[in-house]
């Protein structure tokens, strides 16, 4: 295997203080205990595409959709919705709603095969429902029921659901994570940090987790990322920006992108754009908008 110093021409050199420039643009932050990178990203930008025929927001996704296949379902409006939308490049289609209408959701599979997994009506919901192309149809529920959980999968057979809050009002945030292998649900281990309103990238055996709200007294916001192995969660390197509400996409653990959120404390909102590489988080070119991504897992194939 083709070493970092044959490469560079140098190691991974140790600082105390983030360099504006470094020989080989990576650097470990002994104060912080971290690899870091320098932002290289020139070139893409985001771009306006077409709109949802329902506003809402809270919405979920199938998080393996692409720039020119995407699906976009439940939400609310208000209220909540059933709503179902698929997404050809340049506008959106509606097609057949969930037959139990939520928001907060989790989401994932494809325009083809998709999966929504919990949710909140005016209580929380832990039913699920499966897509195969053409409508929803009811399944086996979670284990545990929740909302503001995120979630990933291949397909309508293939879902790992982690995070959220499992009570109604006043929250407590959970680590659950489950995993759906088309017919049942079956708990795994915990994420090491417990939050809600979190990203996701990749697929059950693959997966990031990012970002989110962890329990009070906690910070309001967390950017700790953890990566799935298929077994259990490990913490990797933090986002650079902590935020909760993040939007997110990805169809791996080792490349995803995390954007938008709430963070900055307490209030405010975030145009702000990080990549994934399997080892650091790096900022790249803003959103046009400052928004604030509820829940929402923008379509796009990072390749």
């Amino acid at each position: 295997m083709t070493k970092y110093k044959e490469i560079i021409g140098v190691d991974i050199q140790t600082v105390t203080t983030d360099p504006t420039e470094v020989t080989g643009q990576v650097w470990y932050n002994e104060s912080e205990g971290e690899l870091k990178t320098l932002n290289q990203f020139v070139g893409n930008a985001w771009a306006t595409g077409g709109s949802l025929n329902t506003g809402r927001d809270y919405l979920s996704t199938a998080n393996l959709g692409t720039q020119t296949a995407a699906m976009a379902f439940g939400g609310s409006a208000p209220p909540v919705t059933g709503a179902t939308e698929q997404y050809n490049g340049s506008s959106w289609t509606e097609v057949n709603d969930l037959n139990s209408g939520r928001a907060y959701a989790a989401g994932g599979g494809t325009q083809t095969s998709a999966i929504i997994s919990g949710g909140y009506t005016t209580t929380l919901v832990a039913n699920v429902e499966t897509w195969d192309g053409s409508s929803w149809t009811e399944t086996t529920d979670l284990n545990t029921g929740r909302y503001n959980s995120n979630g990933c999968g291949a397909s309508a057979t293939s879902q790992l659901v982690f995070g959220g809050t499992s009570s109604n009002p006043p929250v407590t945030r959970t680590g659950a994570t489950e995993l759906w292998n088309g017919s049942s649900w079956t708990e795994k281990n915990d994420l090491n940090t417990v939050r809600y309103t979190l990203g996701a990238a990749g697929i059950a055996t693959d997966a990031l987790a990012f970002g989110g709200e962890p329990n009070p007294p906690a910070p309001t916001n967390t950017g700790a990322t953890e990566a799935w192995n298929g077994t259990n969660w490990y913490e990797v390197n933090d986002l650079n920006t902590s935020r909760g509400d993040i939007g997110s996409a990805g169809q791996t653990g080792s490349n995803a992108l995390g954007f938008a959120g709430f963070g900055g404390g307490p209030v405010g909102t975030l145009a702000r754009t990080e990549t994934w590489n399997g080892a650091v988080w790096t900022e790249v070119n803003d959103l046009n908008i400052k928004e604030l991504v509820l829940m929402e897992q923008v379509q796009i194939l990072l390749v």
